[in-house]
């Protein structure tokens, strides 16, 4: 029903139009849980209806708008007072005394997420993350000020134009449960913009203790615009909803888990929003004819220290070669899962079982999993299309082994399976390299360990993110999203004989 062109009720069974030629239709739950001022958002790629209440709208639209006003406002504040802002907040988080209620916060928010059986490997906010959230700032804190340069020039006879960055605007974040994102996604202040984050539940209270204790704090003691860094204090899914929905945003950036974030890249995209994702992970390593199988153990080793994005979690191993690549990999995934002092999991593609001893699939292992321990063959079988299953493991080391004929079969596999992110080809022919570079859909292609794929390691510069091309490539732009990236350019005439014209 609506009253005045306004949406204030749904019924059970009411049909919604999406996609220009499919229907969804409104559940009784949906039903019943909708309110005058509440608002609907339908996903028109799948027809998801995304009800976001009334009060997470209004939440999410102070935000924004504090964001908004903040980021007009930031033009008139210096580049040394933006500098000063990123050294007041890190010195801040790197103060015990500061630094004390934030730790009490995320050992509340660890405790609770343990008792829903949730992850809390990346909840954390251990000393090695706090030092890295430290040792960020400053990197933007040093970071070359950009507003405003001139990165271009056009003489004419009579005129010159000059091309200039210029900040974008009002970024949006919504990413899982990580604390140290909040001073990577600070960055895009470092240019001259606003930011409204979104966090994960689990993590909600430690954010709320790092803009009360140490960013709030940091700017107003820089004389930046308090708006010009908002928190989105919910915990619902529907504020990330309302925010990405938000035609204010100039860019939407999702961190997370693959389908919450292709389906906030759904939203942001249908209101016109551009949008940055980082969503699926996973690194895929591709052994060559040509392997050394002490140099496979080390990579297999080396990129399976922790679980995040850039992690291996597929090898393809030439049948050709199996003989003593495969033990490779097993060495390899025994030694990573001892240096976390637990056991690994080994999950084998049909038809590679042969290539594995039989053992592997009756061996019984102890396996670290965010709900405790489970006693779990090691080895266990799975379709082709499990090649597409990112394993989100706790502190068991997880990996996909699948034997291919060649190369070209384990590309072709890697192309249709993988969230096109991370590739890296093991072996010793120079011109296989430079095949697998072109062949291989990936923004990341390496030749050994698949873990340098992170921003700061990298570029030696704090990232925002660092996205797939499982959605398609990305426009004038790298897969490591930075502060640096987030920027437009203008452009301004400079007319020296005005008896110039047309």
């Amino acid at each position: 029903m609506t009253t005045r062109g306004v949406l204030t009720e749904l019924a059970e069974g009411q049909q919604i139009v999406y996609g220009g030629d499919r229907v969804a239709t409104v559940d009784e739950s949906l039903a019943a849980a909708f309110r005058p001022g509440d608002r609907l958002v339908v996903v028109q790629s799948d027809g998801a209806l995304l009800h976001i209440p009334a009060a997470e709208h209004e939440t999410v639209d102070a935000a924004v708008s504090a964001a908004t006003d903040g980021f007009a406002a930031l033009r008139d504040c210096t580049d040394a007072a933006i500098t000063e802002f990123f050294d007041r907040f890190a010195r801040l988080l790197d103060d015990d005394g500061t630094f004390a209620p934030i730790a009490a916060a995320n050992a509340r928010d660890i405790e609770a997420a343990r008792e829903k059986g949730r992850s809390t490997t990346r909840l954390e906010l251990s000393p090695t993350m706090r030092a890295g959230m430290v040792d960020g700032l400053y990197g933007w804190r040093d970071a070359a000020a950009t507003r405003n340069v001139v990165v271009g020039e056009f003489e004419h006879r009579g005129w010159r134009l000059e091309a200039r960055r210029a900040p974008l605007g009002v970024v949006g974040f919504v990413f899982e449960g990580r604390p140290n994102v909040f001073a990577d996604a600070c960055g895009v202040v470092r240019t001259g913009n606003a930011v409204v984050f979104r966090i994960g539940s689990d993590a909600l209270g430690t954010a709320r203790a790092i803009v009360d204790h140490a960013l709030q704090p940091a700017l107003v003691a820089a004389g930046l615009p308090p708006g010009v860094v908002q928190l989105v204090d919910s915990a619902a899914r529907s504020a990330g909803h309302a925010l990405f929905s938000d035609h204010r945003l100039a860019l939407a950036v999702a961190r997370g888990s693959g389908a919450a974030v292709a389906q906030l890249g759904a939203v942001a995209a249908q209101s016109g929003v551009p949008v940055s994702l980082h969503g699926t992970g996973g690194a895929w390593v591709v052994a060559s004819e040509s392997a050394n199988a002490g140099r496979l153990e080390a990579v297999v080793t080396h990129s399976l220290d922790r679980k995040v994005c850039n992690t291996l979690n597929v090898c393809a191993l030439p049948a050709s070669r199996a003989h003593d690549l495969v033990p490779a990999v097993l060495s390899g995934l025994e030694r990573a899962a001892a240096n976390r002092s637990t056991s690994p999991r080994l999950h084998v593609v049909a038809g590679s079982e042969p290539f594995v001893p039989a053992d592997c699939f009756e061996r019984i292992v102890a396996v670290d999993r965010a709900d405790g321990t489970h006693d779990e063959p090691f080895a266990t079988s799975l379709d082709e299309v499990g090649l597409a299953t990112e394993w989100e493991w706790e502190n068991s080391p997880e990996v996909t082994l699948v034997v291919v004929d060649d190369v070209g079969h384990a590309v072709r596999l890697c192309n249709t399976y993988s969230p096109h992110f991370t590739a890296s080809l093991v072996g010793d022919d120079d011109a296989e390299h430079d095949w697998f570079y072109s062949a291989v859909d990936a923004p990341f292609v390496g030749n050994g360990f698949t873990r340098w794929v992170d921003g700061q390691y990298a570029l030696a510069a704090p990232e925002l993110g660092l996205s797939n091309w499982q959605g398609g490539r990305m426009l004038g732009r790298g897969a490591i999203l930075s502060g640096d990236s987030v920027h437009t350019v203008r452009y301004r005439a400079v007319v020296t004989d005005h008896s110039t014209h047309r």
